[in-house]
């Protein structure tokens, strides 16, 4: 289930991208909830979570842009894309890690393919896995289900949605064959999916949901440049 923000100061434009979004991905076979926004305001005061945000750059009060400079403050996975009539601000949209700029009007085929790579993406993310073994049985756990890794001596625990769940294992192993699926070791002892990262500064991070995890001191820059790979989907 893809869960999609469309934001557009204009009632109707909003209104006919809305529905040719879920049009195009119902005709794909892809399930989605789609809600409108018509201020950058409303959008980030919604209680939702949304994987898409669709977002027109000039609007009245809150612009596009900032309200995508606040978005990438409070969530870094966040796939967002520009809509405008005007060009001006593409390389604006570098700086906060914009998936695709659509110039207006929206061109439908267009529309179709940055969909259909932004479900290629999701999925790749969604379907990624690790087989563990514990009590000579194997398990199978979906990286995105998984919040952190926390290391205690010879014993992992690994924190997910599904509770704690723990195994013998060798964190230097884990850590490498994680090292390129968005997952990184802020700590000795902890080693985090930055997709569940909320808020971080330089002593800890905030996860989405609402546990809190150290940041050493000597693994701060790299903590940092791990998040900036993740917005550009590098990793």
């Amino acid at each position: 289930m893809l869960w999609i923000a469309v934001c557009d100061d204009e009632i109707v434009e909003c209104d006919k991208i809305a529905k040719k979004i879920r049009e195009i991905l119902t005709e794909i076979k892809v399930p989605c909830t789609i809600k409108q926004f018509y201020s950058g305001r409303d959008l980030l005061q919604s209680p939702e979570s949304f994987d898409v945000i669709f977002l027109d750059i000039i609007m009245s009060g809150l612009d596009g842009m900032r309200t995508a400079q606040i978005v990438r403050k409070k969530a870094y996975d966040k796939i967002l894309v520009f809509m405008s009539a005007s060009r001006d601000y593409v390389f604006d949209a570098y700086d906060v890690e914009a998936f695709q700029y659509l110039l207006k009007p929206v061109d439908e085929k267009k529309l179709r393919s940055v969909l259909q790579r932004i479900v290629l993406k999701t999925q790749e993310r969604s379907q990624a896995f690790i087989i563990i073994s514990r009590e000579r049985q194997n398990k199978k756990l979906l990286l995105d289900e998984i919040f952190y890794f926390e290391i205690r001596g010879r014993m992992i625990d690994v924190h997910g949605t599904d509770g704690v769940f723990s195994y013998y294992g060798q964190i230097g192993a884990l850590e490498k064959e994680l090292k390129e699926k968005g997952f990184c070791r802020c700590h000795k002892s902890y080693l985090v999916n930055l997709k569940h990262v909320d808020v971080y500064n330089r002593q800890e991070m905030v996860l989405d949901n609402g546990e809190r995890i150290v940041i050493a001191k000597r693994r701060y820059e790299a903590f940092c440049g791990e998040i900036l790979k993740y917005m550009r989907g590098t990793v």
